[in-house]
């Protein structure tokens, strides 16, 4: 059973900045794997952050497009969400997702990635 681990996130002042973790127990196929970070609050469909492909190509939803950062590191089987500037707005539980078995270099739809985190919360206080 593959196992993510997220960690870093907690609470910051607006404007301030944190930098999110994931770490996938999947380190045969981690570099296969398509990643992405989802945020959802309370009430709220689940919202898609950004999506690195296996190939490292990026996707970032609009309302964080220049703030924040996706980047993945294979030694360390691990995906990374830097997240700067940050705005009351951004306060969700943020979760991460793995789907290894996606084509190579593609982002994935939510519904195909089956492996999730156990999600971390991120407070941004005016």
């Amino acid at each position: 059973e593959v196992q993510l681990v997220e960690s870093g996130g907690g609470s910051v002042q607006a404007g301030g900045s944190l930098i999110l973790s994931c770490t996938t127990s999947d380190r045969f196929t981690f570099d296969d794997s398509d990643m992405a970070w989802y945020r959802q609050a309370p009430g709220n469909e689940c919202e898609l952050v950004s999506d690195i492909s296996s190939y490292g190509n990026t996707y970032y939803a609009e309302p964080v497009k220049g703030r924040f950062t996706i980047y993945r590191d294979s030694g360390k089987n691990t995906v990374y969400l830097q997240m700067n500037r940050l705005k009351q707005e951004d306060t969700d539980v943020y979760d991460c997702a793995e789907d290894p078995t996606a084509p190579r270099g593609t982002w994935e739809s939510q519904g195909d990635f089956g492996y999730w985190g156990q999600g971390t919360q991120v407070t941004v206080k005016s």
